[in-house]
């Protein structure tokens, strides 16, 4: 019920009330009809003027209620297109990562796929294949053991790819393979007779030769070798002999300006003997050469090389010093020393894994 009807039913109430009002009947009750009239009406002023009132109030409130209604509205239709519209989002959002959920599995499917087919063919492969593979690697190390062999004078190297492939035909378990296994025991054991060279211990003793030059007295100029001429210098106390004595001492003077030497020139070295500084780098880079010819198992120039330090050391320094001496000594004993091994010049087992 309105505010409106409340009002108009106070109204009826009043009328009624006034309406059933009963009549005087005597002359008293005449003279307090007009006070009750007077009262009524005050009574219905009052309550028209509290229904008006009562009306606009409700009216009031009825406005003020529906312009919140209509805000509320408002933000409810705003609420549900936001509702709306995430929505929509969030199914975009479920539909993408449903199609990549669905990628994935895929992909999952096709690898799942690969490792089956490649563990089928991992089960398909036979013992004979494993054999196979193990002969095809004893016969690589084979050919690698002659490579370091012959390339490289690795003697050792060489034994140990030859031990390793005999392994190899040992993992193998075929008694077939006895011929081929025997073959290599027989070329471990040639390669074990082989005499080992110290070429790192030669190449130290060319470099401690190296840095014993220094160390070298030169030959005395003064007393090497005689005057060509024979003759004696001395002076005879005769002096019948005055033609002679003068004939000497004129000869020593000049003697003191020229003197002629002998000397065995069959080796000559690059630079001038009397530039010594010369001639003992002359003499280091011979054994630089020698040193360096080790390594390769240049045979030829390491002999040539050590063959001109001892001609040279031999023509310019003194020979007779200690120094020079063990100098020459040890000269000596390198050019003896064989840089190259006495290898097989087969192994017997390549041929039979080929």
């Amino acid at each position: 019920m309105t505010e409106q009807e409340k009002s108009s039913a106070v109204v009826d109430e009043t009328r009624e009330s006034v309406e059933t009002t009963p009549q005087p009947v005597n002359t008293e009750k005449k003279s307090k009809n007009g006070a009750a009239l007077v009262l009524s009406a005050v009574a219905i002023a009052i309550a028209l003027a509290a229904g008006i009132g009562l009306y606009g109030w409700g009216k009031q409130q009825a406005t003020a209620q529906t312009e919140t209604s209509d805000a509320l509205a408002t933000q409810l239709t705003a609420l549900q297109k936001a509702q709306e519209s995430q929505k929509a989002e969030l199914e975009g959002i479920i539909k993408k990562q449903a199609a990549q959920l669905d990628d994935a599995n895929r992909q999952q499917a096709a690898l799942a796929k690969q490792l089956d087919e490649v563990q089928q063919k991992v089960a398909t492969i036979s013992g004979s294949d494993a054999k196979t593979w193990l002969l095809a690697q004893a016969d690589f190390l084979v050919k690698l053991a002659g490579r370091k062999l012959w390339s490289d004078q690795d003697v050792t190297t060489a034994a140990a790819l030859l031990k390793s492939a005999d392994a190899s035909l040992a993992d193998m378990n075929d008694p077939s393979l006895i011929t081929a296994r025997r073959a290599i025991t027989d070329d471990i054991a040639s390669l074990s007779s082989v005499a080992q060279i110290d070429y790192d211990g030669i190449i130290l003793k060319l470099n401690q030769l190296s840095n014993q030059i220094d160390n070298l007295r030169l030959a005395d100029n003064d007393t090497d070798g005689s005057p060509m001429d024979s003759d004696s210098s001395e002076l005879s106390s005769s002096l019948s002999e005055w033609r002679v004595n003068l004939q000497k001492s004129w000869q020593n003077f000049m003697d003191s300006f020229i003197t002629i030497r002998r000397r065995d020139d069959t080796a000559v070295p690059l630079l001038a003997p009397n530039q010594d500084v010369y001639l003992r780098e002359n003499i280091r880079s011979r054994l630089l050469v020698a040193a360096q010819a080790v390594p390769r198992h240049q045979e030829e120039t390491y002999r040539q090389a050590l063959d001109n330090v001892s001609t040279w050391v031999r023509a310019y320094y003194d020979t007779d010093d200690a120094a020079t001496k063990a100098f020459l000594e040890e000269v000596d004993k390198l050019s003896q020393q064989n840089i190259t091994m006495d290898l097989p010049e087969t192994l017997g087992s390549q041929a039979i894994l080929e």
